[in-house]
């Protein structure tokens, strides 16, 4: 894909994330409506996309093994690097570093992810082996370090670590995907009257939650000159040295190549999610760094992804 044709699939990105930039900011639409919007797109509008796109998918082909093993070595590697390396510069929390390492390695998948691969690809179903992982196993860890090192909150470390973990896999995004891939395996045919309605709500999801996203950096605005060394170090591995990463694994590591290393890439081009400010603001720890990154990592993540898909097309 070249530069120009990447930029002519990213004009519907831009206008519905500039738009809700704009309306926040003139006051039209109030920022804090923004929750609302996000809301209606994480649990129901994106399950509904993703249950149908997985329900029609060639689940052999979407769980490439090569594809899943090696995105997976280069996050936990990435994750490792991320623990050591901030570790080093004087956080000794170990809530502290797992919440950078959340940061610089998990990706935003529903309200980021998913509608810029609807733009470029028509497609989101290869985001969902990496949604799992994250889930099930960077989630889990994540939440496994914050739980059991949390002394405020009450009942056993057991307990609250079980609670959380089935919370993560509870969630509609997660349901959705497990439903699709359920009645994809079962000999089970859907009605079509029954498709056509998941493809109308999920058609809404990537507008929606791009114009959610906008919203929310139009309220809380970006201080751009308050970016600190240590958020400007976690922004420059998430959106550039996570996808180099990636790419250097899975391509002559694993030998991934062609579209499914692009998706690969791409995927670990996107910015923090946003439940790393849920995670920092649950469990007490770097709340305002969390919510930071999240806004300015999108905003980098939205300027780069042209450079990506240009440098993507230029290499085997």
């Amino acid at each position: 894909m070249g530069a120009v044709e990447a930029l002519e699939k990213l004009a519907p990105v831009v206008l519905a994330f500039g738009c809700g930039v704009l309306l926040a900011r003139r006051g039209a639409v109030p920022a804090a409506a923004s929750q609302v919007f996000a809301d209606y797109a994480f649990l129901f509008a994106v399950p509904c996309f993703l249950f149908g796109s997985i329900y029609r998918s060639d689940l052999g082909a979407l769980f490439d093994w090569r594809a899943f093993t090696g995105y997976a070595a280069a996050a936990l590697a990435a994750a490792a690097l991320t623990g050591t390396l901030v570790r080093t510069f004087g956080v000794r929390d170990p809530r502290g570093i797992a919440l950078r390492v959340m940061a610089a390695v998990q990706v935003n998948t529903a309200y980021f992810a998913v509608p810029v691969f609807i733009m470029l690809f028509g497609d989101a179903a290869p985001i969902f082996p990496v949604l799992l992982f994250q889930v099930c196993v960077l989630s889990l860890i994540i939440l496994s370090v914050m739980e059991l090192g949390s002394a405020e909150r009450t009942g056993s470390r057991a307990r609250r670590l079980g609670g959380a973990v089935y919370a993560s896999l509870v969630t509609p995004v997660v349901l959705a995907c497990n439903a699709g891939i359920l009645l994809n395996l079962l000999p089970l045919h859907l009605p079509g009257v029954v498709l056509d309605s998941f493809d109308f709500v999920g058609a809404s999801a990537s507008p929606v939650a791009l114009f959610a996203l906008g919203l929310h950096l139009g309220g809380t605005g970006l201080d751009v000159r308050g970016t600190t060394r240590e958020e400007l170090g976690l922004i420059a591995f998430k959106c550039l040295a996570f996808p180099l990463l990636t790419y250097a694994v899975c391509h002559h590591l694993f030998g991934v190549d062609g579209v499914r290393l692009d998706q690969l890439v791409l995927i670990a081009a996107m910015p923090a999610p946003q439940n790393l400010f849920i995670f920092a603001q649950r469990y007490r720890v770097g709340a305002d760094m969390a919510a930071a990154l999240v806004v300015k990592s999108s905003v980098a993540a939205l300027l780069l992804l042209p450079l990506w898909t240009q440098f993507l097309s230029r290499t085997p």
